[in-house]
């Protein structure tokens, strides 16, 4: 059903407004920040380095978003972080763990960015970390990456979000859940 609907909102704002030629959301991330914060409270954490642990200790400084210097440094392990949880966490039934993510991508859609500091609203800041992120929809690939998404588990992500995700350590064993 969604897959259909995505398609037919697709198809009518193309009938109407012949010149959009881009399709893209701008959506939140809502469980990011709990599961970065139960991943940040393991002393052996699989996937959060030593080095990363000063710049995320600054999530729990009041108004760190305000703060140039920890905006900075979370600027450069957020996005990789949350790079990570969208492409790679999975629940105990192998599904992705983020369920906006889940809907957009089983709805065809490619993972096309990760916004730091996206949305900087209380309820933004308290379950993403700010963090936002684009499902880029592309009429001719909305099949493709259903399928793909639904069969094979394969996720469309745009190589940028692809790279991001790749900077970090690949855990050998990570409780996803």
């Amino acid at each position: 059903f969604g897959n259909f609907l995505i398609k037919q909102v697709v198809e009518d704002l193309q009938r109407e407004l012949r010149e959009l030629k881009t399709f893209v959301t701008l959506s939140p991330v809502p469980d990011f920040a709990q599961w970065l914060d139960r991943d940040r409270s393991l002393d052996d954490s699989p996937l959060i380095t030593r080095e990363m642990r000063p710049a995320l200790d600054r999530l729990d400084g009041e108004a760190w978003w305000r703060d140039e210097t920890a905006r900075e440094e979370l600027g450069k392990v957020l996005p990789q972080l949350a790079a990570w949880y969208l492409t790679r966490a999975r629940d105990a039934r192998n599904r992705v763990l983020d369920p906006v993510a889940r809907f957009h991508l089983g709805n065809g859609a490619r993972l096309e960015r990760v916004n730091f500091a996206g949305d900087l609203s209380p309820k933004g800041l308290e379950s993403a970390h700010g963090i936002m992120v684009n499902y880029l929809y592309r009429l001719a690939d909305i099949e493709k990456n259903h399928e793909n998404f639904v069969n094979d588990r394969t996720i469309a992500a745009a190589s940028g979000v692809t790279k991001l995700a790749r900077a970090l350590p690949e855990p050998k064993a990570l409780a996803t859940t």
